[in-house]
């Protein structure tokens, strides 16, 4: 058959529309599916992954704009960083990056065997420190993800939803 294409060849995925202004994000968008959509997919998966990749895009461009509490001071107490970054949310009414759920859950999990596995963070890092170290590392989270990225974790992750917090904290208009 002439100009058949293989099901283990990757073809690019282009919607068509060249009159839109964000011609480079559609270049790296299609570069990036160009890399991971393969011909033997069923087209629901093309959707899902295009659709995967929207909803990261206006994920982190929401973070973006999304203030970090200039107010702190508070000492909280913790067992956990996964309890210290939930009872951050629920004190600054913040939510924090999807990213940075996802480390706090992996700074737990490396204690697991260690000799004070059992003993409250609270008496082993200083309170203020480890709620100061959670916002540096979701300011970074924040300003320097790659939606491309995030899209891809979600992509291997179908339960990722379950660490995209639910608060929506009233944004200043800022086209005044």
């Amino acid at each position: 058959m002439k100009g058949a294409v293989s099901f283990g060849d990757q073809v690019e995925i282009s919607s068509g529309d060249s009159s839109s202004s964000n011609t480079d994000d559609r270049k790296t968008e299609s570069k990036w599916m160009k890399n991971t959509i393969t011909v033997d997919q069923p087209l629901s998966e093309w959707d899902s992954e295009d659709s995967i990749l929207r909803r990261a895009r206006m994920y982190q461009e929401y973070m973006k704009v999304v203030p970090l509490p200039t107010q702190r001071g508070f000492v909280i107490p913790l067992t956990s960083w996964v309890g210290l970054a939930s009872s951050m949310k629920e004190l600054y009414g913040q939510p924090l990056h999807y990213l940075t759920n996802v480390h706090m859950k992996k700074l737990d999990s490396m204690r697991f065997g260690s000799d004070n596995e059992d003993v409250p963070l609270d008496t082993i890092i200083d309170p203020s420190k480890a709620e100061a170290t959670i916002w540096l590392i979701e300011e970074v989270h924040r300003s320097t993800s790659s939606h491309h990225y995030i899209a891809r974790l979600w992509l291997a992750d179908p339960m990722y939803h379950i660490h995209v917090d639910a608060i929506f904290p009233k944004l200043q208009n800022s086209s005044k």
